[in-house]
């Protein structure tokens, strides 16, 4: 089970930094572009683009331990840039509106729903309680942790 569990964070982990990593690479790439001579949207396109980057590396480094804190951060930009996204396709965004025919715009929504979604099954899942028998044999090792009451009750069976 524990096997499984290590296998599933390491996928769940690897995708949402690729998604991460490839939404901040759309970013940066329109930025180089042209939109850096937008006011307000050129600097948030290059700090969403540069941030992405760091979340991603942040997510291939941080261990499991600590990975569901890092990952809803992550979830909850990647959701910020796609509702951001999606403002500037509705009803504007500082004044700038996006088509949805744009060269990038449909890769974008698809690459950040779906890495807020993955991002966001991560954190669940990290930070959903393990098994008994998991917890137990990973905290405390045979023979430590336990309190005098419990072995002195096991010496008088």
């Amino acid at each position: 089970m524990a096997t499984e569990r290590a296998a599933a964070t390491l996928v769940l982990r690897l995708a949402g930094t690729g998604l991460t990593a490839a939404a901040a690479a759309i970013h940066l790439r329109l930025w180089a572009e042209g939109y850096r001579d937008l006011a307000v949207i050129g600097p948030l396109f290059l700090l969403d683009g540069v941030v992405g980057v760091l979340l991603a590396a942040a997510l291939l480094v941080t261990p499991v331990r600590r990975l569901g804190p890092v990952a809803a951060l992550t979830a909850l930009f990647t959701a910020g840039a796609l509702g951001a996204l999606f403002l500037s396709l509705t009803t504007g965004l500082f004044g700038f509106y996006e088509a949805v025919d744009a060269e990038l715009v449909l890769p974008t929504l698809y690459l950040e729903t779906a890495g807020t979604a993955v991002l966001v099954t991560l954190v669940a899942f990290t930070l959903r309680p393990r098994g008994r028998g998991e917890r137990h044999r990973h905290r405390h090792p045979r023979g430590r942790g336990r309190t005098r009451s419990h072995g002195a009750a096991r010496a008088g069976s």
